[in-house]
């Protein structure tokens, strides 16, 4: 969903729900592409079932270093230039160091896909308001939604806060007749 929100957004169309009233017909295109897209999927996949089985046997051992030899060929063949090679080997490492610090992938991917269209939201409204931040807490709907985003992140920390609290709260002495 992320890459087609990016996909949609750099070709400069605002997703959202105007999207079918205002450009049914790219909506629709869409809608009408993944149909058959899933009906090739299917008509491919059928007989390659037995090679994907195949393919699951393998070990990880062998298949993981073919895989990324793969990548790092195709990577090579688009731009031709060694840094693209290096670039993946350190967002690989970097992907691997992550996972082992068990950060999720998925708010990575839509911060690179929404990161942009926020700085230049940004810029605009940084723009209108000439430069004043305040700008973003006097409006009531950003202000709302600034407090409302406050709430959501701060929520976290006290709830472990509180959970520590509890856990080192004293126990009363126990009361003897």
């Amino acid at each position: 969903m992320a890459v087609i929100f990016g996909a949609l957004l750099i070709q400069g169309v605002s997703p959202g729900p105007q999207l079918v009233s205002e450009q049914p017909e790219l909506f629709w295109g869409v809608i009408n592409s993944m149909y058959v897209g899933n009906i090739l999927l299917l008509i491919m996949s059928i007989p390659l079932v037995g090679v994907f089985v195949r393919i699951l046997r393998v070990p990880a051992t062998i298949l993981a270093p073919i895989t990324v030899l793969i990548t790092l060929i195709g990577v090579y063949t688009v731009g031709n230039d060694v840094f693209d090679i290096v670039l993946v080997i350190a967002f690989g490492a970097l992907g691997y160091l992550m996972k082992k610090l068990g950060f999720e992938p998925g708010p990575l991917v839509l911060a690179f896909v929404l990161g942009s269209l926020l700085e230049d939201s940004l810029r605009r409204s940084l723009i209108i308001f000439e430069g004043d931040l305040a700008g973003f807490v006097t409006r009531p709907i950003s202000g709302t939604l600034l407090a409302a985003f406050v709430v959501v992140a701060l929520l976290p920390l006290v709830r472990l806060v509180l959970a520590g609290r509890t856990t080192a709260a004293p126990k009363e002495p126990a009361q003897h007749p």
